[in-house]
């Protein structure tokens, strides 16, 4: 028998489960009727159970809104256990299961759904894909691993070259995120991804910030940016003083949805010298925590597990399968 246990909890739904040798859910407080159809239909897909190596399901859902949370929660128990690649999307309406590109089952609301609906749109609630904003094609790449594996096709700013450049002038991460993913959703009908991001330093009241990129000027450059942050902090000798957080702010954008925002710090020291030969930006300049390590010295996986957009993704990928069902709903 498998001693994990698995667990998903938002304010709308709570979910509880384990691996066993049967096939169960039960509802805590809750009518199973609400519950039965998915039971069914997950029971079909997790298929024979053996006593010897279990793979069925036994979950106990305590709330219960959702249910693309509650099938995505159980999907992912079998995919872990069973080394299954299911998938869950939605479309029009209705929740697909799908395992390498074959369509497995289908749960329908208890109206159903238009035919022409179901058959005359892509598949996904938001459509299939989504549009990540920037023309960067190594940020693009970890997107597209995280995204695909949720069913997505992801695209990025390179695919829609007649669209507009976004000006960034917002005063805060958020609002610069916001004015990309939102004005980009708008134009385009698309689910749609940006980031905006930046180094703050302590006692220059949060500056560069916002202006990061620019921090030196329209034609900045990153020598020219680190020489300037040097030069600011010229009279300041003690490190302590001389703190700083590099700042990540993600937002999605859908058409007609609230969009999600999620943001992650890393915190750290500017260092009186640059040292490194990895990264980009300010990397040279800052101090990684309490390491002593600058972010340019770090490998690409390395820093991609402890950086700013690493952590914000993180928490994307944590909150995303939620907001999506409660935005879909």
């Amino acid at each position: 028998m498998s001693d994990n246990i698995y667990e998903y909890k938002d304010k709308d739904n709570w979910f509880i489960g384990k691996m066993t040798g049967h096939n169960l859910m039960t509802g805590w407080g809750i009518n199973h009727e609400l519950i039965a159809k998915i039971d069914d239909m997950l029971g079909a897909i997790a298929g024979d159970v053996d006593f010897e190596s279990p793979v069925g399901y036994d979950v106990t859902v305590i709330r219960y809104a959702s249910p693309f949370a509650l099938i995505s929660f159980v999907v992912g128990m079998i995919n872990q256990k069973a080394n299954r690649a299911l998938k869950v999307v939605r479309h029009s309406g209705a929740i697909l299961v799908i395992e390498n590109e074959r369509l497995l089952a289908v749960h329908m609301p208890d109206d159903g759904v238009p035919v022409a609906d179901f058959f005359g749109q892509q598949v996904g609630g938001f459509g299939d894909t989504i549009l990540i904003a920037t023309r960067n094609e190594g940020k693009t790449k970890e997107f597209r691993r995280l995204f695909g594996d949720m069913g997505y096709r992801v695209e990025n700013l390179n695919d829609y070259p007649e669209l507009p450049d976004v000006a960034e002038t917002g005063v805060t991460f958020e609002e610069n995120a916001r004015l990309k993913a939102e004005t980009i959703s708008r134009l385009t009908g698309k689910m749609v991804l940006a980031d905006d991001s930046g180094l703050k330093v302590d006692i220059l009241g949060g500056l560069p910030g916002v202006w990061s990129a620019r921090f030196s000027g329209p034609d900045a450059t990153d020598e020219t940016n680190n020489a300037k942050l040097l030069h600011e902090l010229a009279m300041v000798f003690d490190q302590k003083d001389r703190s700083a957080q590099f700042h990540t702010t993600l937002v999605v954008a859908a058409p007609d949805k609230d969009s999600l925002v999620v943001e992650a710090d890393w915190p750290g020291y500017i260092a009186t010298k640059p040292k490194g030969e990895h990264g980009f930006g300010y990397d040279p300049l800052f101090i990684v925590g309490e390491t002593g390590r600058h972010a340019a010295e770090l490998a690409a996986d390395e820093k991609n597990k402890l950086s700013h957009r690493g952590q914000a993704v993180k928490r994307l990928m944590e909150v995303f399968p939620a907001w999506q069902a409660k935005q879909s709903s």
